[in-house]
């Protein structure tokens, strides 16, 4: 799993950038002729960047702001569902298609095993590159890829298959032949079938969770979320637009939204918060996968201890609700 050599700066990270910029200045006069400074003083001044570095990535990083928390959540270098399941899944079997219209590259199925155990896998991969983002159409799916998550969720109820499923998408594709094929048929029948099946759910939120578009693969016993991970019924700028009829608004809706994990956790919305590196995913996908391992694990046995099943499943979301 390659992590990305260069880290790609926010705008709310300039001052971490600036510092980080005078550390490989002040490393690369370490192999050079220049002396300007004494070998000691060069080790001491490099030695307080790193430690500056840090700091400053802790303060930032511990008061980020809901909107802040979106740019975070969407990093382009942040870990998506390829990695996860690369990482995570062992002998990753990928299944294509809806067997109705076709295959959707938003939406990665398949089976395997997590630690030793065989599971079902489903995964809303946003792509890499302007290539695989492309094919991935930007982490909306269509029809199709829910259509193809239903029959993996059909696999593992007729297999017995813990379902773990990876959620990172700012919405379903909104697009007029997305509605023609059924849209919210789809997503609507995925969320029905994730109340009836009788197996194992975890679902976690690697990055955005948007819309009905998310939460078609998040009906689950256990919903997790990572700790700069954001999940709403709207993104925040198509919330700006309904209510200020203008995007530019996106800040203050992100803040009347309560989309971070703090107020998800407080509502009951989500029921884990997967601790993330210091700076966020995207700094250190070694440290990310052993956390969020760690938590699937220990959700699938409390889930086995709990002896949940559909009923259990149906009766926290219908709490939420207020019915």
């Amino acid at each position: 799993m390659a992590q990305p050599k260069e880290i790609q700066f926010l705008d709310f990270e300039a001052p971490i950038e600036d510092v980080i910029r005078r550390l490989r200045d002040m490393e690369s006069l370490e192999g050079s002729d220049d002396k300007t400074l004494p070998v000691k003083d060069l080790e001491d001044e490099i030695n307080s960047l790193h430690l500056k570095e840090k700091t400053i990535t802790r303060r930032i990083y511990r008061n980020l702001t809901p909107w802040q928390k979106v740019k975070v959540a969407r990093h382009p270098q942040r870990p998506h569902a390829t990695q996860y399941i690369e990482e995570l899944i062992d002998d990753y079997l990928s299944l294509a298609g809806d067997r109705l219209f076709g295959e959707d590259g938003a939406m990665l199925g398949g089976v395997g095993r997590f630690m030793g155990q065989s599971v079902a896998v489903l995964g809303i991969e946003k792509g890499v590159d302007t290539h695989s983002r492309v094919k991935a159409n930007f982490g909306m799916p269509k029809p199709e890829g829910y259509r193809k998550a239903k029959r993996i969720m059909d696999l593992a109820q007729r297999f017995n298959l813990p379902l773990i499923t990876f959620v990172d998408t700012p919405g379903a594709f909104p697009g007029i032949e997305a509605e023609a094929r059924g849209q919210s048929e789809a997503i609507a029948s995925c969320i029905a079938k994730l109340l009836d099946i009788d197996v194992p759910v975890i679902s976690v939120i690697t990055g955005e969770g948007g819309s009905g578009g998310a939460l078609a693969i998040a009906v689950a016993d256990k919903v997790m979320m990572l700790e700069h991970s954001v999940y709403s019924v709207i993104s925040p700028e198509g919330c700006a637009s309904i209510l200020w009829r203008d995007s530019s608004y996106a800040e203050q809706a992100a803040d009347a939204l309560k989309l971070t994990q703090e107020n998800l956790f407080k509502l009951g919305v989500v029921d884990e918060v997967i601790k993330e590196p210091v700076g966020g995913a995207h700094r250190d996908y070694e440290l990310v996968m052993k956390r969020v391992k760690s938590a699937i694990s220990k959700g699938l046995k409390e889930i086995h201890t709990a002896g949940s099943n559909r009923k259990s499943r149906r009766d926290k979301f219908i709490k939420m609700t207020g019915s």
